[in-house]
């Protein structure tokens, strides 16, 4: 949703007459897009703005803090960094090329944030989302062949160790017309693949059209060869969404359901309307309907009053569902969430750190046994670009020597949503492929076409 948003951002610069910019020293305006799902993402960018004061008031250079934690901070911001000039939530970012141009005039500082519920209110986030221009956009995105497509914000599930709602607003679902009419935009443009993206996308309901109502609208557009969404609440996933996704052949088989623990009680202080029961209920489902399907999970390891057994749960459940892979985070206490002030952050920070150790083994191992599967196989990948470690070679390499058609390590993803690594020449980038797989590893599969 933040990679989203970036790009929605340098749209509405570029229809305002801004070019994108690589050398931030040279850049009029920088802003940080920012999260606020942990602490530590917000200290990243509190450290990134002292670094840059007594350079901002050298060269005059717009600066502003946008997203979550513009929403969540507001005045903060200010207190602690004077120099910034605009502090803009993620419902009202539509606003920033008018905030944008008075500050070049003279005019600082800007403050704009959603008042409802103190996220983003109905109005701001649909003009966002009218403000999406899928031509201009199809420059923004890194890619010509992949696309996010925003189908919600905001959420209403308020778990009780999460931000989201107050940052992001309430649940505001896209009219599926509306999304349709973006999606068949993005296919002329030459994109194949579409992901859907919502704090909990599976729970989408616009006069009567479910998640996979939109999905068997997608399907029938031509172009679009892959569609994907994330990411699932685990209530949401209904049998409709499976059965949709099982006789699909676009529709990827991969479902990202965060279970957060394996301790019924742990989810009851975590304020999740699922018991671990009813989510392996859901795991079962996927399983037997689709073999092949990837499932991966969140997981929040010392939250609060985390016993030894109820980590011995949510290890057990990790090696019961055999995730493909699971992320996994240190409880971070949040300000103005249900738990901040009314559970106590009582797990010793060493034993987070152990935890967190222990399932990030167990789930390596697990990783490294199914990727070998793969190994000797032949399958299908929708083939995204070149690799980190080629483009540093091409961008090195003098321009008379560059060569197109010469074989460059390529990245991938199968059906699965697993990583695949080969060589080939550029003129494969955005095209389905078939790789024999030669080696895994617990991130990658590495073949040959």
């Amino acid at each position: 949703m933040n990679v989203l948003d970036s790009e929605l951002i340098r749209s509405s610069l570029s229809d305002a007459g801004y070019a994108w910019n690589d050398d931030a020293s040279a850049a009029d305006i920088i802003l940080f897009n920012t999260c606020s799902v942990r602490g530590h993402a917000e200290d990243k960018v509190y450290s990134a703005l002292g670094r840059l004061r007594d350079w901002k008031e050298k060269s005059g250079t717009v600066l502003g803090v946008v997203g979550c934690m513009a929403q969540k901070d507001a005045e903060q911001i200010f207190r602690r960094a004077k120099h910034v000039d605009l502090v803009v939530g993620p419902g009202r970012i539509a606003a920033l090329p008018d905030l944008v141009g008075k500050v070049l005039a003279g005019e600082t500082p800007h403050l704009l944030i959603s008042e409802e519920r103190l996220g983003g209110d109905p109005e701001s986030v649909l003009a966002s989302f009218e403000h999406y221009d899928t031509e201009r956009h199809a420059a923004a995105r890194p890619s010509q062949h992949q696309a996010m497509v925003r189908v919600m914000s905001g959420c209403d599930n308020f778990c009780s160790y999460c931000v989201v709602p107050r940052v992001r607003g309430p649940q505001k679902y896209r009219p599926s017309a509306d999304i349709l009419a973006e999606v068949e935009q993005l296919a002329k443009q030459g994109c194949v693949e579409v992901t859907l993206i919502g704090q909990t996308v599976n729970s989408y309901l616009h006069e009567g059209i479910t998640l996979a109502g939109l999905l068997q609208s997608i399907e029938k557009i031509d172009g679009i060869e892959r569609i994907k969404f994330v990411t699932n609440y685990p209530t949401d996933t209904t049998t409709e969404l499976i059965d949709t996704v099982a006789s699909s052949k676009k529709c990827l088989p991969y479902f990202h359901i965060p279970a957060q623990s394996g301790a019924n009680s742990m989810l009851q202080r975590m304020k999740r309307h699922y018991t671990i029961e009813q989510y392996r209920e859901i795991v079962e489902e996927i399983r037997e309907k689709i073999p092949t399907a990837a499932i991966t999970s969140d997981f929040i390891v010392g939250f609060c009053g985390e016993t030894d057994e109820e980590f011995a749960a949510t290890v057990e459940l990790v090696r019961w569902a055999r995730f493909k892979n699971s992320f996994v985070f240190k409880y971070s206490e949040r300000p103005a969430t249900l738990a901040a002030g009314k559970l106590a952050d009582d797990v010793p920070y060493p034993v987070k750190q152990e935890r967190n150790n222990t399932l990030l083994a167990l789930q390596n191992e697990i990783c490294i046994a199914e990727n070998q599967r793969f190994v000797g196989e032949a399958v299908e990948v929708f083939v995204e670009g070149i690799s980190k470690n080629a483009k540093k070679k091409i961008e090195q390499m003098p321009s008379e020597t560059f060569d197109a058609d010469a074989p460059y390590q390529l990245t991938a993803r199968t059906r699965c949503d697993r990583i695949v690594v080969f060589d080939g020449s550029l003129s494969a980038i955005g095209k389905i492929l078939t790789v024999n797989i030669a080696r895994a590893d617990a991130q990658t599969l590495f073949g040959n076409l």
